[in-house]
């Protein structure tokens, strides 16, 4: 699983993978658990839960899984957003509180 953050939306308007049709597309960017961007690249998460610009997401990055969770067993998908994160804590210490003032 991945920690990122929502940082865009994709607009396409026309979608040629059934598996896809109606779903909304998130660029996600990976981060450490106090929010310092990892790795290079943004990606293009398919959104489950309803996420939005701004949300700390937990994203998994695993075709197999990606399938499973959305019931499309030949789906060419990968990366999903599956859950929003409310809090991180690392050594009894909380590096990242969704509802804190930032």
């Amino acid at each position: 699983m991945i920690l990122a953050d929502v940082i865009g939306t994709v607009v396409s308007p026309s979608v040629q993978v059934p598996a896809l049709d109606g779903r909304k597309l998130l660029v996600v960017r990976p981060v450490q658990p106090e929010g310092a961007p990892v790795g290079p690249k943004p990606r293009i998460a398919i959104d489950t839960i309803g996420a939005g610009v701004g949300d700390r997401v937990l994203v998994i990055d695993e075709g197999n899984a990606g399938r499973q969770i959305l019931s499309a067993p030949n789906a060419p998908v990968k990366t999903l957003i599956i859950g929003f994160v409310d809090e991180v804590e690392i050594d009894g210490r909380r590096v990242y509180d969704h509802g804190a003032p930032s």
